[in-house]
């Protein structure tokens, strides 16, 4: 039995569905809007390289360490992006959040918002997690307000600690979030969503 076992997860008109290769075409669409392989501190796969992108997610699924989800609009079905749990630690139920990337049209919207709040319900709630992680880019700084937008707390910066598409060399930011915490980042994040609902 693995940690993280196959589930979808809904709600907001947000569906999260496990990563398979009848995305391909979805998530191609999705990466092509805004051309989100040309951001440096991202790792969005280029259109041709979006079947490699799957098969090396279903790799880390099958090696039981990651976890990964198509985004989708519940109603319709369109691929909006991905995300994945990562970094999964059985042994001290603990999990990280990341590959995550959404089409620009998407972009300061509900989406990612509605997507954390499952992916965190079901890690505290269902995984029964102690902490949750994140890590991004030292210069990624909309993904790291994002991250602290969700309640997650800084725990400090690892240095040279990865490789960019480019060749650089990365400062890595990591964050996290335990369990104790989680009732109240929930709450704001609800909050937050009834905030800016989206339109019915």
């Amino acid at each position: 039995m693995t940690f993280v076992d196959t589930v979808t997860l809904r709600d907001r008109g947000v569906r999260l569905e496990p990563l398979a290769l009848s995305h391909e075409a979805g998530l191609a669409a999705a990466a092509a809007d805004g051309e989100l392989w040309k951001i440096r501190v991202t790792s969005v796969p280029e259109p041709g390289e979006v079947r490699s992108y799957i098969e090396t997610a279903l790799l880390g699924r099958d090696q039981g360490h990651r976890f990964a989800f198509a985004v989708l609009d519940d109603a319709s079905g369109k691929v909006l992006g991905t995300t994945s749990y990562h970094d999964i630690v059985p042994a001290i139920r603990r999990v990280e959040i990341g590959y995550t990337w959404y089409a620009k049209s998407v972009q300061r919207t509900h989406v990612n918002t509605s997507a954390k709040l499952l992916l965190l319900a079901h890690a505290f709630g269902t995984l029964g997690c102690h902490v949750v992680g994140w890590r991004t880019d030292n210069f990624n700084f909309a993904s790291q307000r994002a991250i602290e937008r969700l309640g997650a707390k800084k725990d400090g910066v690892i240095r040279g600690h990865a490789l960019r598409r480019d060749g650089t060399i990365r400062d890595t930011v990591m964050y996290s979030m335990r369990s104790g915490e989680w009732p109240e980042a929930r709450a704001q994040l609800l909050y937050l969503l009834e905030q800016h609902a989206p339109a019915a």
